[in-house]
């Protein structure tokens, strides 16, 4: 599931990526938006086991990204707003005046596309 917050006085919006909790091991949110780094936004396991990041991005914006998995697994979000041949798009859309049906892509982890990949065990060391 992908949703957006109202951007806030400064234009920006929080962004959430929420993930199944079945899906095992640590998962990092990556893309242009952060240089493709394992490292910079984890996700994180809620009580109930979901794994979930916050981005902050401008609205108006759009990134690219994917799910980086333990195990070097990418994962594709067939919620996201499109794809191309470097992963999911996500655009930022500018305040939508409440419209709760326009912030928030939810159609389940049965959309969920994997690849392996192999990368080294250090992408996912501490």
């Amino acid at each position: 599931m992908i949703r957006q917050d109202e951007p806030t006085a400064d234009g920006l919006v929080n962004v959430t990526f929420t993930l199944p909790a079945d899906i095992p091991g640590h998962v990092s949110v990556v893309g242009d938006f952060n240089h493709w780094d394992p490292y910079a936004h984890p996700m994180r396991r809620s009580q109930h086991g979901v794994h979930t990041a916050v981005v902050t991005l401008p609205q108006g914006s759009s990134i690219c990204f994917r799910y980086l998995a333990e195990g070097g697994r990418w994962l594709d979000d067939l919620d996201a707003d499109a794809r191309d041949e470097r992963g999911c798009i996500v655009h930022v859309w500018p305040a939508i005046g409440g419209n709760e049906e326009g912030r928030t892509r939810r159609r389940g982890h049965s959309h969920l596309r994997g690849a392996d990949v192999s990368l080294p065990p250090a992408h996912f060391a501490g």
